[in-house]
Parts: C-alpha cells; sequence; structure tokens
C-alpha cells in the first residue's frame, strides 16, 4: 500500500493545508493500491510563494551549477529506475517491460536532452548593435497527465530547471506515484528549496488555482482539448503563457510498396502499445485500396497476437487507467459498430479469460473518414483502417482531421515518404519508424500550441529580452 499524504514544497515534506485523501486504484485488479491527499487553493498558494521566493537566487545560477545539479539528478534518477518502473506500472497497468523500458526511458532521455542542450545553448546573442538575451520566465505550472508519467512530466520539469525557472507540478490523480518518487529524486540530488514543488491533487482544483493566480507566469499542460481550453481561458485574466499538447488523431500511412505487409502489422502492434493511451498514437491506418484485403489480413493477425494481462506478467498489454476510461472505450466500440464500421479484430467486452481489472479487446475496425471512431480521440487500443486510392487522397485523408499532432509514413522508396510528410499539416511526423529526443513535439490545429522536446522546449520556458545600443 502506497500512502502519500504530504505534498513537497519549500524543499520539505508538509502535511495540506486541509486534510483530504483519495483511494488510488490498481487498474490491473481494482483493488486501493494507495492514497494520496487532495490539495487545496492553501497548498497551491503555499508552494506559488515558496517558487516566487526562489526564483532571483536561481534565475541567477550559472550555466555550470545547472548543470552540476542536472548531472546529480540523472545519478539519484538512474539508482531509482526499479521503483520507478514498479510505481508505472501500479498506477497505470503498464506492463512490467514497457514501464522498466520505454516509461522510464523516456524520462531518463529527456534528462540527458536537456543537459545536452544546456552545455550548448545560447543565452544571449550578439546581433549588430542589440544583444539579444533569453531569460526564464519565472514561475512555472506543470500539469500532466496520467498516460505517459515520466516522460510528460520529464520533458517539463527538466527544461525549466535548466533555464532558471522555478515551478510547481501537479501531477495526475490517477497516476501519482511515479510523481512522488521524482520528487525524491529531485530532493535526494540536492535541487535548492522552492525551485521544484509539488502538489497533489484535483485537476479542477489545483489546476485552476494554477492558471489563475497572479504569481505564476506560465502554465505548461499536457492533456485533453477540453481541458487545455478551460487553461486557456482561465489564464487570460492574468495574461500568463500557457504552452499546450493536447489530443491527436493521428494518420499511420502505409505506402504501397513490398513492405506494406510488416509495415501494417508494425503499425497495429504499435497502435496497441501502452493500451492504446498515446496521443500522438496512429490511430488511423491508411492503406492503399488495391490491397485492402492484405492489409486487413496483415491488421487482424497482429492485433489478435497482442497478449493482454497482468502487467507484472510477460505480456504486451495490460489494462487501461480506469473504469471510466474503460467504459468510454467500450462505448466508442459499440458506436463504431452502430456506424457501420466492420470489426476486424477485438471487440466489446473484456479479452477471454479475464474477469478483473479494465482490459480492452486489441480492436481494429475498416471504416471510412467521417466515422466518429476516426474522427474523435478514443485513447484506448482501437484502430481504424482507412483505405485510400492514391497518394494524394492518403495525404487528403490525413489532414481531414480536427487534430495535427502527430503523422507516420512507412514506405521504401525514402523520397516518396519525404514528400508525403511535408504535405502533412502536422507538427512531428515519424518516417519510418524515425525517433529523436531533439526533434520538437507538438501539434497543429486543435492539438495545441508551443513545442516541447530538445532545444525547443527550452524555449517554452524563456522570455526574449533586446539590449539596445550593446555593441
Amino acid at each position: 500500500m502506497r500512502d502519500h499524504l504530504q505534498f513537497y514544497i519549500d524543499g520539505k515534506w508538509v502535511d495540506p493545508v486541509e486534510p483530504r485523501s483519495a483511494e488510488v486504484i490498481n487498474p490491473a485488479t481494482e483493488a486501493v493500491a494507495g492514497h494520496i491527499s487532495l490539495g487545496s487553493v492553501a497548498d497551491v498558494d503555499r508552494a506559488v510563494a515558496a517558487a516566487r521566493r526562489a526564483f532571483p537566487a536561481w534565475s541567477e545560477t550559472t550555466r555550470d551549477q545547472r548543470l552540476d545539479l542536472l548531472r546529480a539528478i540523472q545519478a539519484e534518477y538512474q539508482r531509482r529506475l526499479p521503483d520507478l518502473g514498479a510505481a508505472i506500472r501500479e498506477e497505470m497497468g503498464a506492463p512490467s517491460g514497457l514501464a522498466n523500458g520505454f516509461h522510464v526511458g523516456l524520462g531518463a532521455g529527456h534528462l540527458q536532452t536537456a543537459i545536452e542542450v544546456l552545455e550548448h545553448f545560447a543565452f544571449e546573442e550578439l546581433r549588430g548593435v542589440t544583444m539579444i538575451r533569453r531569460e526564464p520566465i519565472g514561475v512555472c505550472a506543470l500539469i500532466t497527465p496520467w498516460n505517459w508519467p515520466m516522460n510528460q512530466t520529464c520533458v517539463k520539469v527538466f527544461p525549466a530547471l535548466a533555464t532558471g525557472c522555478t515551478m510547481i507540478l501537479k501531477p495526475p490523480q490517477l497516476a501519482p506515484f511515479s510523481a512522488q518518487i521524482l520528487a525524491e529524486i529531485l530532493d535526494a540530488a540536492g535541487v535548492p528549496p522552492g525551485v521544484f514543488n509539488m502538489v497533489q491533487g484535483q485537476g479542477s482544483v489545483i489546476g485552476t488555482a494554477l492558471s489563475t493566480h497572479e504569481d505564476v507566469d506560465m502554465v505548461s499542460f499536457t492533456g485533453s482539448e477540453p481541458v487545455g481550453v478551460q487553461i486557456q481561458k482561465d489564464a487570460a485574466t492574468t495574461v500568463k503563457r500557457v504552452g499546450l499538447e493536447l489530443g491527436g488523431k493521428s494518420a499511420f500511412i502505409v505506402l504501397d510498396d513490398a513492405a506494406l505487409v510488416e509495415n501494417v502489422t508494425g503499425a497495429t502492434a504499435g497502435m496497441m502499445g501502452n493500451s492504446g493511451q498515446t496521443c500522438s498514437a496512429g490511430s488511423r491506418l491508411l492503406v492503399p485500396a488495391a490491397r485492402l484485403d492484405e492489409a486487413l489480413a496483415a491488421a487482424k493477425a497482429a492485433a489478435d497476437g497482442v497478449t493482454v494481462g497482468d502487467p507484472a506478467g510477460d505480456v504486451a498489454m495490460g489494462p487501461v487507467v480506469s473504469k471510466a476510461q474503460y467504459n468510454i472505450i467500450q462505448d466508442y466500440i459499440a458506436r463504431g459498430v452502430a456506424e457501420g464500421a466492420t470489426l476486424i479484430a477485438g471487440g466489446p467486452g473484456r479479452p477471454d479469460g479475464i474477469d478483473k481489472g479494465w482490459f480492452v479487446r486489441p480492436t481494429v475496425f475498416l471504416g471510412d473518414n467521417d466515422m466518429d471512431i476516426a474522427r474523435e480521440e478514443i485513447f484506448g487500443p482501437v484502430l481504424v483502417i482507412i483505405p485510400y486510392v492514391h497518394v494524394d487522397d492518403a495525404v487528403a485523408i490525413a489532414n481531414d482531421s480536427p487534430f495535427g499532432l502527430a503523422g507516420y509514413v512507412n514506405g521504401l522508396d525514402t523520397a516518396q515518404v519525404h514528400a508525403v510528410a511535408r504535405r502533412l499539416r502536422t507538427g512531428w511526423v515519424s518516417m519510418n519508424g524515425g525517433f529523436d529526443f531533439h526533434a520538437p513535439f507538438g501539434g497543429y490545429k486543435r492539438s495545441g500550441n508551443g513545442r516541447e522536446w530538445g532545444e525547443f522546449g527550452f524555449h517554452e520556458y524563456l522570455e526574449v529580452k533586446s539590449m539596445l545600443g550593446y555593441a
């Protein structure tokens, strides 16, 4: 049982102002895994005041001082890898291999990337007679989701630290355990009091208090589009900067060549990873109509081959995060059938042999781009295959979406892959499995604004000052 009933404020573990706790449920067992305290506006005020006090000194630290701290954090992070993996498995049901692998590895990757960027980042640049200076924006509110808890937290915390900002982290209520360990890591590494603060609780309370707070200079939020819209509205009253990484309905275009079956297989299996709970997931699989039968057979075989079960075992897919999420996904599967989509694999209910936990069957539909299941973010292991006639058709289908977070293009003709990728109206395109921690990540349209990852992530936390007549 994990009971984390204190917040991390001003370098100390402190009791909440108003004692109130909530259960954290293990989605694989439906049993109580622990408890957290639910913070209040008074807790936010304490954390913001601590961050405000710490900002003048931390913002004036040198590059070397910040690098030393990040390297100390890196050593402590490595020491706590098993603890982080176990927490992620328990809080959100990620299989052990995924939790101890990509989940914790993404956090480590963002930390290493922050170190690499900070080593050479140009905080000052002379242009003619003017010095362009990039200065930390101030006190930052970091509001993170449950689906990739270390990725989404580390991609905010470490660039904020590296650029000289102070911060208040609001972790996800559904998956709070790994953030607790991260706070312990930062404390053990020697982060100065007030530079990093953490308050657990409900988004409607903590998120709103942070977004409207006079002494918060910037809000970075990853999560759903409706919440992101509300944060923008709340933050507008104090004209603070808002960075948003929101939803997606990303297209995965498989080109017509000899690798089609291999690419459809990989795209289908990839969609089921993390139980489909990935904002950038390739949830619309676009395949050439002339080879639809091959594509459907490959997708069905891949989906049927996904092992689902106890995340402590050797499985590819665990449960989704909660009963509420399970019900949403089941509703979308039912809507897909009602809309006339053809069920290729999976379907409603739990997988055979599982009667407890929020497990969903890896599901594949054949549909069209006008269906709800192809236009709305399901956030579960549900893939929609959409045939296209020619490449121009594929691009048009891919871009016909209110979202624009990610895209995927796989094919043997590199020039054609590049050409298609250039035409996609998304902020991030992976070609033939490409991945890079230094590549900026963020979306067009309703998928948000701003960019995270690498050098571009640093700019989110910096103001630009012009010093005229410097030379």
